[in-house]
């Protein structure tokens, strides 16, 4: 009986995916785990597997094509056999099934011809390695979209006096058009504040160097959120969720763009579990492995710029979250003390919250506490 697979459900806020590779074509063969298509959401690319044997009998999109979750994606069978609309939908695949990608073909400008219709991913590449810069193509893909046959039969010259722009990628795209919607959505607000560091360093030298200072402040702040839970919340559709366990959402820098890999539960762990579990997530980050689960249901997040030398800045808030923590460098700071100035070792701490839910008092009281446990951790951290 034939088995249609639909387009997965990659994330809380994914509404629709870009088919950026198919990797079987009708009538082939297929063994169950094969990749039949390569998927992209604002976050990563994502392989589709093959649920069982059988034969590729249709496809439903074609490469650069929109679509949406749960729509059906394609369908395998025995060969000659028909198509319906009943066939036995898959199994829903576990998130550990879906691998993120790391594609070896460059990223490539995002690109709009003259009427607006967007290019997909091969098209693109084709523009670019081509040195391509068309304008009014009409594209023969969903709602106009320029698909690369459209560009290869086109006899337009090369602009070799123009220099390419720099490339940016579908998931750069995504994650600008994400950080857009945040300041559109929400009424965002940042706090700056700074925490004697002293403490923290002295626990540090004591420490594995696999422990490091990020790991120290994202467990002062699980600490501050259970005092605090208001700021531990999500704001959906006029309500607020407000949430017992803390999962701790961190901003990753990688090869692909940002990604924000989530610890679950992490008011359950150690220091030392919260540090690997952290530093297996970031690992994973970089290398392309993580799943749709480690990248969704983050209630609160941290975003560290200290090693880069940034002393403080404004994060901008993830929604539905409801407020971000920004961290910063250690650095030097004067203080007056009984009449004459010292200098400290201070980090430094900027808070952004959602003024719809988090008013200015909440959040300085909330940088207050985190300060406290900052400068106390000496106190109160189990060493492992």
């Amino acid at each position: 009986m034939a088995i249609s697979v639909e387009v997965p459900k990659l994330g809380n806020t994914v509404e629709e995916c870009i088919i950026s590779r198919w990797c079987k074509r009708p009538g082939e063969l297929v063994a169950a785990g094969d990749v039949v298509a390569e998927i992209e959401t604002d976050k990563a690319t994502f392989e589709v597997t093959a649920p069982a044997a059988g034969t590729l009998l249709e496809r439903f999109f074609e490469e650069g094509g929109v679509a949406p979750v749960f729509a059906r994606l394609f369908v395998i069978g025995e060969p000659g056999e028909a198509v319906s609309e009943q066939a036995t939908p898959a199994p829903a695949p576990e998130p550990e099934a879906l691998r993120i990608t790391v594609s070896s073909v460059p990223a490539t400008p995002a690109t709009t011809n003259g009427r607006g219709g967007r290019m997909s991913p091969r098209a693109r590449r084709f523009a670019c390695e081509q040195n391509l810069h068309p304008d009014g193509v009409k594209g023969s893909g969903p709602n106009g979209r320029i698909l690369e046959r459209d560009l290869r039969s086109l006899k337009v010259e090369p602009r070799p006096e123009l220099t390419p722009g720099t490339p940016i990628s579908t998931i750069r795209e995504k994650i600008a058009r994400r950080m857009r919607d945040s300041l559109a959505t929400t009424a965002q607000y940042t706090l700056h504040a700074s925490a004697g560091a002293a403490g923290l360093l002295a626990l540090r030298s004591r420490l594995p160097k696999e422990i490091n200072l990020n790991h120290l402040v994202a467990l002062c702040t699980v600490e501050t959120l259970l005092e605090i839970p208001a700021l531990n919340a999500e704001f959906r559709e006029g309500r607020i969720y407000t949430h017992a366990s803390v999962h701790l959402g961190f901003a990753c820098d990688t090869p692909r763009g940002l990604l924000a890999p989530v610890v679950r539960n992490a008011e359950e762990l150690h220091l030392d579990e919260l540090a690997v579990r952290m530093n297996e997530l970031a690992g994973q980050a970089s290398a392309g492995t993580l799943t749709a689960d480690d990248l969704s249901g983050a209630t609160f997040t941290i975003s560290n710029l200290g090693a880069l030398g940034i002393e403080a800045f404004t994060p901008l808030l993830n929604p539905p979250q409801v407020a971000i923590l920004g961290v910063g460098a250690v650095h030097l700071k004067p203080v007056r003390r009984g009449g004459h100035v010292e200098f400290m070792d201070v980090i430094g701490l900027s808070l952004t919250c959602d003024h719809q839910v988090i008013d200015g008092a909440p959040g300085a009281r909330f940088l207050q506490a985190l300060k406290k446990n900052i400068e106390s951790v000496e106190s109160w951290c189990a060493i492992p």
